[in-house]
C-alpha cells in the first residue's frame, strides 16, 4: 500500500536551518529519514550550497524552484533549474547550491548513508563564473 507523507508542518514538525554542512542559509523540510533513505525540501538562499558530499547508493534531484548549480569533483559546476532532475551515481563526490541572484528549493532523495566531507571554497563556488 502507498504511504502519503504528509508536509511537515501538518505533521507537528517544522522546517529547520540548516548547520555545519552547508555555507550560507540553507532551509530543510524533512518528508522521511530512515538508515536506508533520507527525503527532504532544501531550500537555498542566494549563494547558499551544501558542503562536498557522497551518497553511498545515490542521490536524486528533483529542483522545484529557482536555479543554481551541481558539480563533481573534477568537473565544472552544471547550471539547474526549476523542472531538472539529477542523478549522481554511488559514491559520487558532489555539491549543489542555489545561483547568485536566485533562491533554489530542490526535492533531494539520498540513498544509503551520506558522508558529508568540506566546505565548497569561494574559488571553486567561483567557477560557476568562468
Amino acid at each position: 500500500m502507498s504511504t502519503i507523507i504528509r508536509n511537515s508542518s501538518k505533521e507537528g514538525k517544522s522546517t529547520v536551518k540548516g548547520g555545519a554542512t552547508f555555507t550560507g542559509d540553507v532551509w530543510i523540510d524533512f518528508a522521511h529519514t530512515d538508515s536506508s533513505v533520507a527525503m527532504a525540501n532544501v531550500t537555498f538562499t542566494p549563494c547558499a550550497r551544501t558542503h562536498w558530499h557522497t551518497h553511498k547508493d545515490g542521490q536524486v534531484l528533483h529542483v522545484v524552484v529557482g536555479s543554481g548549480w551541481i558539480c563533481d569533483e573534477g568537473g565544472m559546476p552544471q547550471r539547474i533549474s526549476a523542472g531538472d532532475m539529477i542523478w549522481a551515481p554511488p559514491g559520487t563526490t558532489h555539491w549543489h547550491g542555489a545561483d547568485e541572484q536566485s533562491y533554489m528549493t530542490h526535492l533531494a532523495i539520498g540513498i544509503g548513508e551520506t558522508e558529508w566531507l568540506h566546505a565548497v571554497t569561494e574559488e571553486e563556488y567561483s567557477k560557476i563564473k568562468a
